[in-house]
């Protein structure tokens, strides 16, 4: 018998009788992170990261949830499970399952560039690795993040010295967290939109270091446009084009994600700049975990799985695909949660809707 296998409900162990992020109810649940793709409500029990409460209770409701510590054990049925950094978003884990003293690290999603608001990937070490593999191509390679800030603040900084708002579009959960963390506050003020200003506050409440943000509601005011000269203005995708960007006349507007890198991809968003960026780890990133991971079978899913796998076959490891279809019928549109409150009246980007068919929260 596998430690994991797919079932209709999505990835199961049969000896701890549990899922790893399941699309259909089940009665436990282990989640590797809360981005709405793999936190879904409906299960009866929920076991995640202890960073990750404030942002599942936020988006899922009053749901049962055993929150534990990185590298926290617990034995379920004949299962033994502990989570690990994944370096993905606040709270988000590689989840290892040891049964009969073999082991499999399903990653979730991740990345290895720093990051300040989450805690750093932390290799795992397993006889067979599930990974995920959204940007599973050479062509995808990130600039180191000293580089990329740099370009945001100079994009910043010169609408600001010509008293131009800055409006960058970026998922409400994680990225545009780390955008907070990572510009020069010093420019000018930050506004955010509501449902980017609900979730910095429960990285707050985990105590991840943010700038000082504003959040106007309500109608469009002269204060409110007053404030905004000059200011750094962060967005879901979901608000572009909506009547609350009308506060901001004469902005200069960019949209931040992985697929930026693609050619085209900032005139189909219709913005004026692009800036690649993301929370999934690029392709030298992908190689990396999958070597430290040092395991023997991978299989790879979530994006470009078969690429993937076809290069580390190639390479002498037993590499497949995993056919998550319910999952990956996801990557085709958008997607989007319901709105929380204090959001201004447009929906909470739940990471999806990424550009040229691209997963959520890319």
């Amino acid at each position: 018998m596998a430690v994991l296998e797919l079932r209709p409900a999505g990835l199961y162990c049969p000896a701890g009788d549990f899922y790893i992020d399941p699309w259909g109810p089940v009665d436990r649940a282990v989640l590797t992170h809360a981005h709405a793709d793999h936190a879904r409500r409906g299960h009866a029990r929920y076991l995640a990261q202890r960073d990750a409460l404030g942002v599942l209770l936020a988006r899922l409701g009053p749901v049962s949830i055993d929150a534990v510590g990185y590298g926290e054990a617990r034995t379920i049925g004949g299962a033994r499970v502990s989570l690990h950094p994944a370096g993905h978003v606040l709270g988000s884990s590689q989840v290892r399952v040891e049964v009969d003293g073999e082991t499999w690290v399903v990653t979730g999603d991740y990345k290895l560039d720093p990051d300040p608001t989450c805690i750093a990937f932390e290799p795992v070490r397993a006889d067979v690795l599930i990974t995920e593999s959204t940007f599973g191509l050479p062509i995808y390679r990130w600039s180191p993040p000293d580089r990329l800030f740099a370009e945001i603040d100079e994009w910043w900084r010169g609408n600001a010295a010509q008293g131009r708002p800055s409006v960058v579009y970026a998922y409400a959960f994680g990225k545009a967290q780390r955008i907070l963390a990572g510009v020069d506050a010093t420019i000018g003020p930050i506004i955010c939109h509501g449902a980017v200003e609900v979730l910095n506050r429960c990285y707050r409440e985990a105590g991840v270091a943010l700038p000082a943000t504003l959040a106007p509601t309500g109608p469009a005011r002269a204060a409110d446009r007053a404030a905004g000269a000059g200011a750094l203005v962060v967005a879901p995708p979901s608000a572009q084009s909506t009547p609350w960007l009308r506060r901001f006349p004469d902005a200069s507007d960019a949209f931040a994600s992985g697929w930026m890198q693609l050619r085209g991809a900032r005139r189909r968003r219709s913005v004026d700049r692009g800036f690649v960026m993301s929370d999934h780890a690029d392709w030298p990133g992908l190689l990396r975990a999958i070597e430290a991971s040092g395991a023997t079978r991978v299989y790879a899913t979530h994006g470009y799985a078969a690429s993937l796998a076809r290069y580390l076959t190639d390479r002498g490891l037993d590499a497949r695909t995993f056919e998550t279809r319910e999952f990956d019928a996801q990557y085709s549109g958008e997607q989007e949660e319901p709105a929380l409150p204090g959001d201004g009246g447009a929906a909470v980007d739940a990471g999806g809707g990424a550009e040229a068919g691209g997963p959520p929260d890319a």
